[in-house]
């Protein structure tokens, strides 16, 4: 399966809005240079919101046609109709994604048993590799331990994305789940400590801008080295802190459009990084080793 540092790439565009097809080629090279574990594709950072049906599905199937088989490509298909997401997974698997990462559904606040039910019927619809995604920050809806328990006895339901912010959550799945149900990180600023508690890796945001330093990281966390990964993070700090200064991706895209990797191309309603971060950023870039 699938460890270490997976960024969860951007998704590189004109000012116009539209898709940088060059940049986004040029960024994958990038990143399997800088050693990233996997690339996730059209997720949350990936600005799947806005991208359409067409665009997302082109966006992942690029994406691994790039890739070539270098790395693993986990495309972002979730969505808060059970159809559209057996749609969206279907068409990533099909385009030959190692896994697909699906989202916990957002605004119509499912009860836990319609979660359960959602990620079942996904499950059994398309026989991908499939990750959980709880991030109740963005979804209204928090998927509890015990459903995701109940999913982890699903085959092809391979490992969540725990984006809850609590170690001690994170922690009891690590104790309970399968062993062969793996727990990723969804927060950068505390995904070394959840990987020294046993989780396999982050699907991370911070990697957009610090491919090799989260690589390295992840490597050391994963492998019981405490005092290099704690070292490694410290490194790290401010730059997890300054890639949520605004809405994510806006930051992230500013920081790796200063590194020259791609455009200041962002969709509404989501906008450019405002002036006065600018400093903010570019001091926590500088701090990293990364600009």
């Amino acid at each position: 399966m699938f460890t270490g540092s997976m960024v969860a790439m951007v998704t590189p565009m004109h000012d116009d809005g539209g898709v940088d097809w060059g940049a986004l080629e040029r960024l994958v090279e990038h990143h399997i240079a800088q050693a990233t574990d996997a690339i996730v594709s059209v997720g949350t950072t990936g600005e799947s919101a806005t991208l359409d049906h067409d665009e997302h599905g082109e966006v992942i199937a690029r994406t691994v046609k790039a890739v070539a088989g270098r790395i693993p490509v986990i495309g972002g298909t979730g969505a808060n109709s059970t159809s559209e997401a057996i749609s969206l997974t279907r068409s990533a698997a099909d385009a030959g994604v190692d896994a697909c990462l699906l989202v916990v559904p957002y605004y119509n606040k499912p009860p836990q048993e319609g979660l359960y039910q959602h990620f079942k019927a996904i499950a059994e619809a398309v026989a991908v590799p499939q990750i959980l995604y709880n991030v109740p920050g963005r979804t209204a809806a928090d998927m509890q331990n015990d459903v995701t328990l109940r999913l982890a006895e699903i085959e092809n339901i391979v490992a969540i994305k725990d984006a809850t912010n609590d170690l001690d959550r994170g922690r009891d799945l690590i104790d309970r789940a399968p062993k062969d149900f793996l727990i990723y990180s969804g927060e950068d600023g505390t995904a070394c400590e959840l990987m020294l508690s046993g989780g396999k890796g982050t699907i991370s945001v911070t990697a957009n801008a610090a491919p090799n330093l989260m690589h390295r990281m992840c490597q050391a966390a994963i492998s019981g080295d405490a005092d290099t990964a704690r070292a490694l993070n410290g490194q790290l700090a401010d730059l997890h802190k300054a890639m949520f200064v605004e809405s994510n991706p806006i930051p992230a895209k500013w920081a790796v459009a200063q590194q020259g990797l791609i455009g200041g191309g962002i969709r509404l309603p989501l906008v450019p990084l405002p002036t006065e971060r600018h400093d903010e950023v570019r001091s926590a870039l500088s701090s990293a080793g990364v600009l």
